[in-house]
């Protein structure tokens, strides 16, 4: 389903195509894990390990969207719906996990070679890495657009695994299905990256006529989900473009009521590198200043924690609630 011209950019990108139309790619976040060299602020924020994280994707190269801050080869998207006969859930586990050994295979050292080994990574680490217990739906592309995605974490939950499932907001009734089938992920993500109708048709260039209104749509179902489950409002914040009207932000985080307000700095990496410069990433300073903007809106939620690393900040109601529970699983 991958034509062989998409397949060979994103193998150039490390990614290991895992069936028909998932994809895997180890986060960097993840290898210094293995290496102690650190952690993601998903570790540090919500307790997940990186380097039990799987950066997955069901559907790689399709989404309604192109938008002008993306990593992925927007030109090159497939479409933004999945025809034909599609993978099961299980096959894409299954499959992930193994794509995703075969790309760790060089952090192991083999006590049984002659041969000297030159990974230094930790490996109580590697073996554990082996059988991931988090899936970050996110890495590329729409996961929504694979019809079975309710499924797919049904199944993640039955096998002991989080999921934190990042979507664009075009699908509110794929929400409402998930809720009603009690298909909910661990965390929900709703990627929110303007604050007005003209910039989302400029940031955004949908292929969906009506996307900024299903945007606003699914907002209003995800402020209904708080005890169904852990939620988030997700930014991805670029200099000089989105970092504006912060009013507007606020009437939207205050639609949607999410547990969470991730604020993250864009990053000039991949095929946005073509799109924006690294003159248009925000120094962390720029994130914590835009936030305390956003802050004077919203007197119920606080700044909660920041990774400077990262360039992100976490806003929150209650510092309590950061970690996952055993029960959330």
């Amino acid at each position: 389903m991958i034509p062989e011209k998409v397949k060979k950019n994103l193998k150039k990108q490390h990614y290991a195509i895992a069936g028909k139309h998932s994809a895997v790619q180890v986060c960097r976040w993840t290898k210094k894990s293995l290496l102690d060299e650190g952690v993601c602020y998903k570790e540090k924020f919500y307790g997940i390990k990186s380097h039990l994280c799987c950066q997955m994707s069901p559907a790689v190269m399709w989404c309604p969207n192109r938008c002008v801050h993306c990593w992925r080869a927007t030109e090159l998207t497939v479409g933004d719906e999945l025809f034909g006969e599609v993978d099961s859930p299980s096959e894409i586990i299954d499959k992930c996990i193994e794509a995703q050994k075969k790309l760790l295979i060089g952090f192991k050292i083999d006590k049984n070679s002659k041969k000297k080994q030159l990974s230094k990574a930790n490996q109580k680490k590697y073996f554990e890495s082996l059988e991931p217990t988090q899936f970050a739906i996110s890495l590329s592309g729409e996961p929504m657009v694979y019809e079975k995605i309710g499924e797919l974490i049904s199944e993640l939950r039955k096998r002991g695994k989080t999921s934190f499932l990042v979507t664009n907001g075009l699908y509110p009734e794929k929400l409402k299905e998930l809720e009603k089938k009690k298909q909910l992920p661990t965390q929900l993500y709703i990627s929110v990256n303007t604050p007005n109708k003209e910039l989302y048709i400029k940031f955004h260039r949908s292929s969906k006529k009506d996307a900024w209104e299903r945007l606003n749509k699914s907002l209003e179902i995800m402020s209904k989900l708080n005890k169904k489950t852990r939620t988030v409002f997700r930014m991805n914040l670029v200099k000089n473009l989105n970092m504006i009207e912060p009013e507007k932000y606020a009437e939207m985080i205050k639609k949607s009521n999410p547990m969470f307000i991730e604020m993250k700095g864009f990053m000039s990496v991949g095929y946005a590198r073509q799109r924006l410069g690294y003159e248009r990433m925000p120094y962390h300073k720029d994130i914590v200043d835009f936030s305390k903007e956003i802050l004077k809106y919203l007197p119920e939620y606080k700044f909660l924690d920041e990774k400077k690393e990262s360039r992100v900040v976490l806003l929150g109601k209650n510092k309590r609630d950061m970690k996952i529970k055993k029960r959330e699983y």
